[in-house]
């Protein structure tokens, strides 16, 4: 298998799947969104989840683990006061108060290394429960 990059500061490898994914969700849309998540064991950040074009923001919220850190990035396609269509990409970098204080520390040191493999992102959110990323939130940045 063949690996996109390493994380220096973690030692984490990013999987040429997620480096995929993301390209085709940014250039091609065929994804509203995707859910990364670390495997200790192997020491790769891999794609838990993709949601197809057709999916919403409730489903990708509906997709991160109550007790698990996951990142996720998502496409948020709006209309400006101008009455123009725009997307934004967002990275999520979701830590809820349930998970591990193991894991919590790995997601929070190995973010900055998936980010630079991810071009593109438009917007960074950091959640600890739902209320911090609700849609609402969304719409507030992509102003």
């Amino acid at each position: 298998m063949a690996m996109a990059f390493k994380m220096a500061t973690t030692g984490m490898w990013v999987t040429d799947e997620c480096k995929n994914s993301y390209m085709d969700m940014k250039w091609k849309k065929v994804h509203r969104y995707i859910v990364f998540k670390i495997d200790e064991k192997s020491r790769l950040v891999t794609v838990d989840k993709v949601g197809g074009p057709g999916e919403n923001y409730e489903d990708l919220a509906a997709a991160l683990p109550k007790d698990d850190c996951r990142y996720a990035v998502f496409d948020f396609d709006f209309v400006t006061v101008d009455n123009c269509r725009k997307s934004k990409i967002f990275f999520i970098a979701w830590s809820p108060t349930e998970s591990r204080i193991r894991a919590k520390i790995l997601y929070a040191t190995s973010k900055a290394g998936l980010r630079r493999v991810l071009d593109g992102i438009s917007y960074e959110l950091q959640a600890t429960d739902p209320t911090e990323m609700g849609i609402d939130v969304i719409k507030d940045r992509a102003k």
